[in-house]
Formats: structure tokens, sequence, C-alpha cells
């Protein structure tokens, strides 16, 4: 079999070695190539246009390539990853592992985590965009696959299913990508279509009326908030040691571990420690607040964090690669507060715009440098205001990643 992989990154590196020690030499195509090479272990290196689908039987592609790209629109034999392992899965003809997706807008990270820990007992590990990829969770016989799994990799999945699914709200994110709002949702919702009788799936209430929520086969938790699925979960909230937007992350995992295994442990759920920069506190020498949330990257997200501090003034550092997202009910919910913008990045010119409408203050900063030197110059020594970094926006414009934006803010937050 003729097997290409679509773009080089380090989602496919561990499925290209493990081709290779099948016995498969591969064509794998990326835009970064620029003309035609080999590898050490044979593997063809080539530029995206030097791609013949009448020369290769399968092609593999790390699932950000998006819908449009040239590589995508030629290809015949086009399956997904999730789609690949399902089938080596099928052919194995043993016991199958317990699937278990998480996805959504924000709070995946943290939902797998926390579902993790939940079932590690049982042989849980997680996968997906965190994690293990699955190429070792196949190999090493991984009993249960906790998968976070992003709109990109529901997109171009057909076949594989999961056992549990749980869906966090869905906002506008990755607009560009998928075209429309609408074509999101439906890619987010597109496993419901293949799950069994005896699945489980978390959908949240807005979404009920869509035609694969009402056409759904299995057990359907439709949830509105977290008070609402605390009820049907039958937990009470206050015995839960995380707040919002966490609060909801951990009952959709206490929820797949119930359905699971009737493993809905909470003492041990509140041993779970938040990961980094995901509305992160901490404090310089001077007791002033400053919040890590570079992980918000999209309206909803920078809505939840500002959310938290209301009743303080605001600096906020906003501004990135927005991928086309509505920005709108951004400054819908900002115009009542007490916050002044301190804009960076790709889009600061469309946030300027928007702060003047809604009659917000707004600094044009350019980088995040800069932002923090206005910062530093306008607040007080002992103030009682928050420094926010939540930019509602993707970080590589900038940066090489939303951590490395964190942890610089966090290194000039605490430089004298």
């Amino acid at each position: 079999m003729r097997i290409s992989i679509f773009g080089y990154g380090v989602t496919t590196h561990p499925l290209v070695a493990f081709l290779n020690n099948q016995g498969h030499t591969l064509h794998i195509y990326d835009d970064k190539f620029q003309e035609k090479s080999m590898d050490s272990y044979g593997n063809a290196l080539l530029p995206s246009s030097a791609f013949d689908p009448n020369k290769s039987d399968m092609e593999i592609l790390s699932p950000g390539i998006p819908p449009s790209h040239p590589l995508v629109c030629s290809a015949k034999h086009l399956i997904s990853e999730y789609d690949y392992f399902a089938t080596l899965l099928a052919q194995d003809n043993k016991e199958m592992p317990f699937m278990v997706w998480i996805s959504g807008t924000n709070g995946k990270t943290t939902t797998t985590e926390m579902s993790t820990l939940l079932l590690k007992e049982f042989g849980a590990q997680s996968g997906g965009n965190i994690g293990t990829p699955l190429v070792h969770l196949y190999t090493q016989k991984t009993k249960v696959w906790v998968l976070e799994t992003s709109s990109f990799s529901l997109h171009y999945t057909h076949k594989a299913t999961p056992h549990i699914y749980a869906l966090l709200p869905v906002r506008e994110d990755h607009i560009s990508w998928h075209g429309s709002f609408e074509a999101y949702i439906d890619d987010k919702l597109s496993p419901l279509a293949r799950m069994a009788l005896d699945s489980v799936a978390f959908i949240p209430v807005e979404l009920g009326s869509h035609a694969l929520v009402s056409s759904f086969k299995g057990k359907l938790i439709c949830y509105e908030g977290s008070k609402d699925l605390s009820e049907q979960l039958g937990i009470t909230l206050e015995d839960i040691a995380f707040k919002e937007p966490f609060l909801l992350d951990s009952l959709l995992a206490l929820g797949v571990a119930k359905y699971a295994f009737n493993a809905d442990n909470i003492a041990l759920l509140n041993t779970f420690h938040i990961g980094a920069h995901r509305i992160a506190e901490f404090y310089d020498k001077h007791n002033r607040l400053w919040v890590d949330d570079s992980k918000g990257t999209n309206v909803d997200a920078t809505i939840c964090a500002i959310g938290r501090y209301t009743s303080r003034h605001i600096m906020l550092i906003l501004g990135g690669d927005d991928k086309g997202a509505n920005l709108v009910p951004l400054f819908e919910y900002m115009q009542d507060k007490d916050i002044e913008i301190f804009a960076i990045g790709a889009n600061q010119e469309r946030l300027h715009t928007l702060a003047k409408s809604y009659h917000i203050p707004l600094q044009l900063c350019g980088d995040i440098y800069k932002a923090m030197d206005c910062i530093k110059q306008k607040r007080e020594e002992h103030a009682s205001d928050v420094v926010l970094l939540s930019p509602a926006a993707a970080s590589l414009d900038q940066f090489s990643s939303y951590k490395e934006r964190g942890e610089i803010f966090v290194n000039l937050a605490l430089q004298p």
C-alpha cells in the first residue's frame, strides 16, 4: 500500500515511526518542504505541490490542515488518524478499548485531564490533542482512551466512535477554518450520528434541537450550565473544590466517570490541579494581582475570565490572531465594566475600532512588551486592580504558542 502523510508536525511524527516499523516507506507532504529529500528511514519528504493522487492508496493527515488546502482537495483516500486506528482495532479482533471523547470550545484539556484522573484505576490514559499519541495508546493496548478531540479531528473522522462523548459549550471559534459557525457546530456534533444504542452523550441544551442531537440513539444528557448538570447527576455543588469555568469541567468529568465505571469520586477529583495559563493568578512583590489566561484564545474564554474580576478595575491585554471570530459579544459584555484595554497582535486595529464604538478605553501597544511597559507606567505600587492577559485570540501571529505568550507575561510581570 502506498501511504501518504499530509503535514509533518508533532502529531504525525509518532505515526510515521509506527508505519516505518510496520514496513511502510512513506511519502510525506508538507508546505515547509521546498524540494524533494529523503530522511534516514527512506521516507520521501516532498512539497505539497508534488502530491499525485493517482500514486497514493491512503492519505493520513495532520488535523490542522484546512479543508480548502490543495492536498485535501485532491486526495482520493483521505483518512483521519482516529479512523486509521479504529480500522486497526477492528482488525485485531480483540477486546476494544473503552473510548471517551471530550470536545467543545473551552475547557477540553481540563475536562480530559480530570476524566483521566478519575478513570486511571481502570487503565485510562489521555490522548488526542494532549497526552499520549494515539499510536502509543494502540501499541500499549491501553484499556481506556480519553481523547481531547478538536473540531479539526472531528471534521475528518467518519468511522471512529466513542462510548461516551462529552461536549462542552460551543462558541464561535476557528470560523475561518470551518467556513461558518454552523459548520463548526456540525463537526462538533458529528460523532452522534455514529454512536451506538448503549453510548452516552453530554450535550449543551442550546444544541438540543439540532438534527444530529434529535436523532441520537444513545442516552442523551442535555445540560444547561453547572447547576442543571449537578442536579441531573445527583451531585452537591458545594462538595466540589472548583469555581467556574472549571466547575462545569469538573461536573462533566464526574459524569463521564459515573457512566463509564461508576467512578464519580469527588474526593479524588478535588486533588486535581488546574494547568498553567488558564486563569492562573499570581502576585508580585507589591502584592498586586496578575492573571495569566494566555489559554483564553476565544471570546467565550475571555468573557469567563473577565467575569471573575468585575469588582475590580481590569487592565486587559487583548489581541492576536482572532481567526475571523465575531468579537462584538465580547465588547458588548465589556462596555459597562471598569476595563481598559492594551491591544497587541495582528487584530489590534480591529480591536481599536470596536473599542471606539463601545466607548471602552484602549491603547494600541503592538506587542506584549510595549503593553506591559504601558501597564507598569500606569499601575500604582499598591493597586487593588488586576492585570489580565486573556487575548481572545490565538498566539501564532507573534509567539510560538499560547504557552510562550503566558510565560513572557509572567516573566515581565515579576521583573522589578
